[in-house]
């Protein structure tokens, strides 16, 4: 007999570490090669976890609701063969699904996970403002033993960029209970040295205490008979928390443009055929829309940014999100990475690509991460305008309503005439933090303008 150990596998460039979602072997049981042994979960994608050999699970050294380390071993199998297996360093990639995925059409993220895309370098757990990540675990473990949030904040992590992990807790609530955690000690006063000479005594100003923080609680909620109660599943929860966390930390405003995208649509009417026989893919309107704000951020790259305390990071690369709906009524968002080095073909191709492999449940992790800027389209659903959440850490996400036709004064070389014309609505959310209203009007505007100067006889 020989014992193999099976390791967290590495899931993307920027995923450090994962969730175990569900044990689907208990020990004891039989493994056959490239069977399912456990279920994990990175933000809202979640993913199954093959054995690369057969064998009897022998041990598990985790639990549900555990987060792991990408590379630790979290099982041991024991297999037949003469030779003693290690860990391997040929994992193979997890088999990855997505919660209940659907459409293509970007949907509004004020129901977002956002996520989930990210920043294109690993995000710092959120703590700005008494905000901070914590796993599922951590949390339930907290209320259990009755630690405050604010006591929650003061634990040192050990996990992943200073992360709260199970040990750091479970280790807090023994030195709690044994009263052995440091707490600040005041100081006696220096005494008092006698002047030589009296002066007249200096009026002393009281202190003012300090403001008390305010903790911020959810209102009690009635139940009644005829009301039905359904638990949020766990990306509905990521959601709830990272749309709260996000308006927690950054002060939104909002700015709207109304753009002229006739020429578009007509464009589009007439190559959508050819461009589907020749290309073997549908052109829709998304990407044509991702181009105008690749090219409106490298001219005012400020709006590409992350804030990191007092820092501002400036992404060098333009890797676009767009929020896809899921039949479930949770969103995920995928992103395009270098958005702004594809032509309208290469754009066309990856937002089919991305879409379609959603609702196969292809998508990898590492494709809803690193997003600089999000794109959402509130008028999937014939709203004409939206107020978008911003997608942490990023500073701003745009929001596309539907578009509609509308009588317009159009200027010529003859005078102002009123025509019927194809209208639509941009919105973009912004952290006015280190966005402020001429940059953020301006780069709305700029979006606007590349859509309604589009050539309506480019070639494609």
């Amino acid at each position: 007999m020989a014992r193999y150990e099976l390791i967290m596998p590495k899931m993307g460039e920027s995923v450090a570490e994962a969730t175990i979602i569900k044990w689907v072997k208990n020990i004891g049981d039989r493994i056959e090669a490239d069977e399912n042994v456990l279920e994990i979960a990175t933000d809202k994608v979640d993913s199954e976890v093959p054995s690369p050999v057969s064998g009897t699970l022998v041990e598990t050294l985790f639990s549900q609701d555990d987060v792991v380390q990408v590379g630790a071993t979290i099982a041991i199998i024991e297999t037949e063969g003469g030779v003693s297996s290690s860990v391997s360093d040929a994992q193979p990639e997890p088999a990855v699904h997505i919660e209940e995925p659907q459409s293509a059409e970007l949907p509004d993220m004020n129901l977002v996970n956002a996520t989930l895309g990210r920043s294109d370098e690993a995000p710092a757990p959120v703590k700005s403002n008494g905000i901070r990540f914590y796993s599922p675990l951590v949390r339930n473990i907290a209320e259990s033993e009755g630690i405050s949030g604010t006591e929650l904040d003061s634990i040192v992590g050990t996990g992943s960029e200073g992360r709260v992990t199970k040990q750091d807790i479970l280790a807090y609530v023994q030195q709690k209970a044994a009263g052995t955690i440091a707490t600040p000690s005041v100081s006696a006063p220096a005494p008092q040295v006698a002047p030589v000479k009296e002066t007249p005594a200096a009026p002393v100003q009281p202190q003012k205490a300090a403001t008390p923080a305010i903790e911020i609680k959810a209102p009690a909620v009635s139940v009644g008979g005829a009301d039905e109660i359904i638990e949020m599943d766990r990306m509905r929860k990521l959601i709830a928390e990272h749309m709260v966390m996000s308006k927690h930390v950054s002060p939104h405003v909002t700015s709207f443009v109304e753009a002229d995208v006739t020429n578009i649509v007509l464009w589009r009417d007439k190559v959508k055929k050819t461009f589907e026989k020749r290309e073997g893919e549908k052109i829709t309107f998304t990407p044509i829309f991702i181009e105008a704000v690749a090219k409106a951020i490298k001219d005012l790259p400020m709006i590409n940014v992350s804030v990191d305390g007092t820092k501002i990071i400036v992404r060098k690369n333009i890797n676009i999100g767009m929020a896809t709906a899921l039949p479930s009524g949770n969103l995920i968002v995928p992103v395009i990475k270098n958005a702004d080095q594809m032509n309208l073909v290469g754009l066309t191709k990856s937002v089919n690509d991305l879409a379609n492999r959603a609702r196969n449940n292809k998508l990898q992790p590492d494709e809803i991460q690193g997003g600089t800027f999000t794109l959402t389209n509130v008028g999937s659903f014939g709203n004409v305008m939206g107020t978008p959440i911003i997608n942490q850490p990023q500073a701003a996400i745009m929001a596309v309503g539907a578009i509609k036709k509308k009588p317009a004064v159009i200027e010529t070389e003859f005078g102002d005439v009123i025509a019927i014309r194809h209208m639509m609505f941009l919105s973009l959310s912004y952290d006015h933090r280190v966005v402020d209203g001429s940059l953020g009007g301006m780069f709305v505007r700029k979006v606007a303008d590349y859509l309604e100067a589009f050539d309506p006889n480019r070639d494609i």
